[in-house]
């Protein structure tokens, strides 16, 4: 499958399809332009950033489900990274306050260590979920469906 086609399928066809696979060159291209546009919006402003990061949301969760199937894992796997990424975000200590030159509200050392050992679960969840994504398609159907078109 080629960039062009790739993204057709992913914003077109299934936008927020979670049924069946998806090949590699279907991820990877979207992955690709998706990280390209990020770049471009992030050059126009926090808000267009936000905006299409939203707007990708669904078909890039869409496409990774798919992709897993496609590997012969469960899809619903896709949200065990973004879960942790949420929480992340939920649970980060605050930032120190620099008050005319001094720091106030440094955040503690447990929240630190935790906010560290945390990360490390991030990274290595993160590079577990790259090596399953990009695996070779199963070579016959499996339960999630027909082999994809590459």
């Amino acid at each position: 499958m080629d960039l062009q086609t790739s993204v057709k399928t992913c914003l077109t066809q299934k936008y927020v399809g979670f049924s069946g696979r998806a090949s590699r060159s279907e991820y990877w291209w979207f992955v690709l332009v998706v990280v390209i546009g990020g770049i471009i919006a992030s050059l126009l402003g926090s808000w267009i950033v936000l905006i299409y990061y939203l707007a990708l949301l669904s078909p890039m969760a869409a496409a990774g489900y798919r992709r897993l199937q496609d590997t012969g894992r469960p899809g619903w796997q896709i949200f065990i990274p973004m879960g942790l990424g949420l929480l992340g975000m939920v649970f980060m200590p605050s930032a120190p306050v620099v008050d005319g030159g001094q720091v106030t509200n440094m955040p503690s050392m447990g929240s630190m260590g935790f906010m560290a050992l945390f990360g490390l679960v991030q990274l290595v969840v993160g590079l577990v979920f790259l090596w399953w994504l990009t695996r070779p398609s199963e070579p016959e159907a499996n339960q999630y469906g027909p082999v994809p078109a590459t």
